[in-house]
């Protein structure tokens, strides 16, 4: 074999390895119901928070601690706790986006990330109302 072939099955088996790589990465959504089979696994959760129990978090007393309740669009409530700030204006978001494990009965959150479309809806009627300009 020439040299050149070696190196391109080297440069083909380099690239094969790193898309296996990146797949493991690649995570679905899970409802609640499914993320309680998957005991111990990093999942994440779609949810929104459940308003009807309180939110217990005290930045004097431990910063770090924060625990609320969630319920996904299936109706799957859980409880969850969150080993860092509450993020800033988390109950006005109307999804939020769980990265974790479950552990027994409780959610225990490493990641929390805030989706809220109404921010973009308004601004949205607002470009809607602008005129459109194309120059060359």
């Amino acid at each position: 074999m020439k040299k050149s072939h070696i190196v391109l099955l080297v440069l083909i088996a380099a690239a094969i390895v790193v898309l296996i790589s990146y797949t493991g990465d690649l995570s679905s959504y899970e409802t609640v119901s499914s993320a309680k089979q998957k005991q111990g696994k990093f999942v994440n959760l779609i949810v929104k928070m459940d308003k009807t129990v309180p939110v217990e978090y005290d930045p004097i007393k431990d910063p770090n601690y924060l625990k609320f309740a969630v319920q996904d669009s299936l109706g799957g409530k859980i409880a969850v706790v969150f080993h860092n700030t509450m993020p800033t204006d988390m109950e006005k978001s109307e999804r939020i986006v769980l990265k974790g494990k479950v552990q027994g009965d409780v959610f225990e959150c490493s990641a929390i990330v805030l989706k809220c479309p109404s921010k973009y809806k308004d601004n949205a009627t607002a470009m809607k109302d602008q005129p459109v300009s194309i120059t060359n």
